[in-house]
């Protein structure tokens, strides 16, 4: 839906006129629901994921490898990036997200690393490369997406 300047937004009230044509960026950007990006080489754990974050109010992308991933964040922006550390075996999680980590576009992308891997050391990595959640498998759905929605809101 888009609001153009001097129509009503019935949940906001009027947006703040502006010349003829010109569309309000902030109403636009309030009603755009977050992004996430599911990296997970396990198929059903990609699908599992989107369908919950879906059903949460987020928009949920999916990508079952890191090139998958880099390839979507060229796209587009996410506001929260939810990541395996096994991917396989061109890159791992922990990688990807070094990189991400050195990208200025991506660097301030909150990363949550679902993962089987839970020793503490693989943890304090975790934690080293910023990560904002770390949740280990088996894991809750339920955490993933109180994680999700306490880094961005849907």
């Amino acid at each position: 839906m888009r609001i153009r300047a001097g129509e009503r937004n019935e949940a906001r009230g009027p947006t703040p006129t502006a010349p003829a044509g010109e569309i309000e960026d902030t109403a636009i950007l309030t009603l755009v629901p977050s992004r996430v990006l599911i990296v997970d080489d396990e198929p059903y754990i990609l699908r599992i994921l989107a369908f919950k974050l879906r059903r949460a109010g987020y928009i949920a992308l999916e990508a079952a490898s890191a090139d998958e991933a880099l390839a979507l964040l060229e796209s587009a922006p996410v506001q929260c990036l939810i990541l395996d550390v096994s991917l396989g075996p061109s890159i791992t999680g922990f990688q990807l997200a070094e990189k991400l980590r050195d990208d200025p576009r991506h660097c301030r992308t909150p990363v949550v690393f679902l993962t089987a891997h839970a020793l503490s050391a693989e943890v304090r990595r975790g934690r080293e490369l910023g990560a904002a959640a770390y949740i280990t498998k088996p894991f809750s759905l339920q955490q993933v997406i109180e994680e999700v929605g306490r880094l961005v809101p849907a």
